[in-house]
């Protein structure tokens, strides 16, 4: 906006004030209406994608608890059965036999 004292000079009983006002151009009714569906379909994706990261937040740590289970678990096999390969599928055992080069590590 451009204000313009048609008068100059503090004295001036009725100064003469012109204002011009810049007029701005106007997409149309239809693709602002696109530009609406795309932000809302963007903000969508956004907050779907935050809620997916929020969901594997939680399940990375349900993971960590499963492992801290499982080396627990382990932990109680190898004092009671020393230390073994465990088949997964049936269950039996077998020992490990510790080699000379793991002594000496």
């Amino acid at each position: 906006m451009r204000i313009l004292l048609g008068a100059r000079g503090k004295n001036q009983k009725n100064p003469t004030i012109t204002i011009k006002l810049n007029q701005m151009s106007k997409i149309t009714d239809k693709q602002l209406e696109k530009l609406h569906k795309q932000q809302t379909a963007l903000n969508s994706l956004l907050n779907k994608i935050g809620i997916v990261e929020s969901q594997k937040h939680a399940l990375l740590h349900e993971i960590a608890g499963v492992n801290q289970e499982t080396e627990e678990f382990k932990a109680e096999l190898e004092k009671e059965y020393g230390p073994v390969n465990i088949n997964l599928q049936t269950g039996e055992y077998s020992k490990i036999e510790e080699n000379e080069a793991d002594k000496e590590d």
